[in-house]
């Protein structure tokens, strides 16, 4: 009957029974094989590169076995919350091509049957099961304060024994009824402490879907569960909520491993099913000669906003961390080159234990291939979106010449080995700036740059030969033999192997005078065919350009 009473004293506001609740959350309809999965982060920044990772094997593992995979936003510590970052981290998401079955969306609806999806708003259930615990003698309130508990652990630290708030030292576990009630009269604080029915002496053994069967020391420590201002710790809330949510798989940092005893015992505690844990090592940054953690404070790059705003394709990173989670997916890319990554089955127990270096070579180099086997025109709306947010003056430019751009984007895309110019979008501008008239103009104020066996009047030659000779009609074989016949004409040799035999009776050779052509319609090095530029450029834009460069 104490119980009951201290119950009421602590929560005189709940009526309903954790029964009530269950009905609310039925057991979900699905296979005994399927698995519901979630990402559970905090609103307290961007999201960060390892948790994207994580959220990916998670809704990769419920969506191969037809399951569920939902976002649930943990906001109870509303100290810590930065204003959008809820829409960032789900922005985050459907730009990684990571899309949830249920959670919260940018209007600030829910979608699915299991919510709410925020934490905040569901206090009342968490006080439910809490007033259910300490009804039943499972939890109690503490009235402890800060020098109460700095005593406790000078104390045992003077005894050398562990310090927490346990056993003999857990001064409040059988505070009576009257206690509880004159310390509330007096505005005391309090907190709500499971009492924990482990022992360190005893161990636990578990089996990790990632690093496999784990022992671990029980917990006997009387953890909170409620803070002072009413609100769920995070060890209990995440349990009401995985329990009625149905999630059966939780993936997550390896952080929180030593946390295992505590989370299985508070399962245990509430009657619940436990789910599996798997939890992966951290992704490893290479710096100098050694590997370190990522951190949030030092590395621009351990955001995922960070790869956004870069333009890396979102299928890119999902295609890149399928290497870091399954080493075999190479070679099931190798064997299957037009399939999405999402039909690849990864498997917990072949990821890698240690942590996984991320490599951004490797990740340029994938990022290329992706994009690589788009269509021009897929490519200029995925540039036309990033660009929308991320450089409005390249957004300018190809709005108002979007079937210009397509061309642009197309030229070497029909091919049976297409071109890899491309790892991301931010390197589009750069490297296709000389098509824009606008643009060009600026970077040939400075000068053209000309192969340094050809001085600048040969050049002059060159372009008003080929101007003269020029049909924007002709294919390209009867294009390159007109330019073999001007470098025979101006006193170059026609082809190389003509060169190399005999490079003193030249003044260079075809690639020179080819060299030449390419510098004064595109002031580049390197380029793309230059018969494919010119013919996307088109004829007028062509002979402007070579009359520019004659006219210097």
């Amino acid at each position: 009957m104490s119980n009951e009473n201290m119950a009421e004293l602590l929560f005189p506001n709940v009526g309903q029974l954790p029964t009530d609740i269950y009905s609310l959350y039925p057991l979900r309809n699905l296979s005994t094989s399927a698995m519901v999965t979630r990402f559970a982060p905090s609103p307290t920044g961007s999201l960060n590169i390892g948790g994207l990772y994580a959220t990916l094997i998670s809704e990769r593992l419920a969506h191969q076995s037809n399951g569920v995979f939902f976002l649930r936003i943990e906001d109870t510590d509303k100290k810590r919350e930065i204003k959008g970052s809820i829409e960032n981290i789900i922005n985050s998401l459907l730009y990684f091509g990571i899309h949830f079955d249920e959670g919260p969306t940018l209007s600030g609806d829910d979608k699915g049957a299991y919510g709410p999806y925020k934490q905040s708003s569901r206090i009342q259930i968490y006080k439910v099961f809490i007033k259910h615990l300490v009804r039943t003698g499972l939890a109690y309130p503490c009235f402890c304060d800060t020098d109460d508990l700095q005593k406790i652990r000078i104390s045992q630290q003077n005894l050398k024994v562990t310090t927490g708030y346990y056993g003999q030292w857990a001064k409040h576990r059988d505070i009576s009824f009257q206690q509880a009630k004159e310390e509330i009269l007096n505005g005391k604080p309090f907190v709500i402490r499971l009492r924990s029915s482990g022992s360190s002496d005893r161990r636990i053994m578990y089996n990790d879907l990632v690093k496999g069967p784990i022992e671990l020391p029980e917990n006997d420590q009387d953890i909170v569960i409620m803070k002072t201002d009413g609100l769920p710790t995070y060890h209990f809330a995440h349990a009401i909520d995985d329990y009625l949510m149905g999630t059966t798989h939780v993936i997550r940092g390896d952080e929180w491993l030593s946390s295992v005893p505590t989370h299985i015992q508070l399962f245990e505690t509430l009657g619940f099913r436990i789910p599996e844990y798997g939890h992966i090592a951290p992704i490893m940054k290479q710096v100098g000669a050694s590997k370190r953690k990522f951190s949030k404070r030092k590395d621009l790059d351990g955001t995922a906003e960070y790869y956004k705003e870069q333009g890396y394709p979102g299928v890119a990173i999902g295609e890149y961390f399928m290497n870091l989670i399954n080493s075999d997916f190479e070679e099931w890319r190798m064997a299957n080159p037009h399939k999405s990554f999402r039909d690849f089955f990864i498997y917990t127990d072949k990821m890698n234990v240690s942590g996984a270096l991320l490599d951004m070579n490797k990740l340029g180099d994938i990022s290329k291939d992706v994009i690589s086997r788009l269509t021009g025109k897929q490519v200029f709306d995925h540039l036309y979106t990033w660009s929308k947010e991320f450089d409005s003056e390249l957004y300018t430019l190809i709005d108002k010449n979007k079937e210009y751009t397509v061309n642009i984007l197309n030229i070497g895309r029909t091919i049976e080995k297409p071109r890899k110019d491309y790892s991301k979008w931010s390197d589009v501008k750069t490297m296709i700036a000389f098509f824009y008239d606008e643009w060009f103009k600026k970077d040939v104020l400075s000068g053209y740059k000309l192969p340094t066996n050809v001085s600048f009047d040969v050049a002059k030659e060159i372009v008003l030969g080929f101007s003269k000779t020029y049909r924007f009609n002709n294919e390209k074989e009867a294009w390159f033999h007109e330019i073999k016949e001007l470098a025979e004409e101006l006193g170059f040799a026609k082809d190389m192997k003509q060169y190399k035999a005999n490079p003193n009776s030249y003044k260079g050779h075809v690639g020179d005078v080819a060299m030449v052509i390419r510098r004064a319609l595109t002031n580049r090095t390197n380029t793309p065919d230059l018969f494919d530029i010119m013919k996307v450029m088109g004829e007028n834009r062509v002979f402007e350009r070579m009359q520019r460069f004659i006219r210097i």
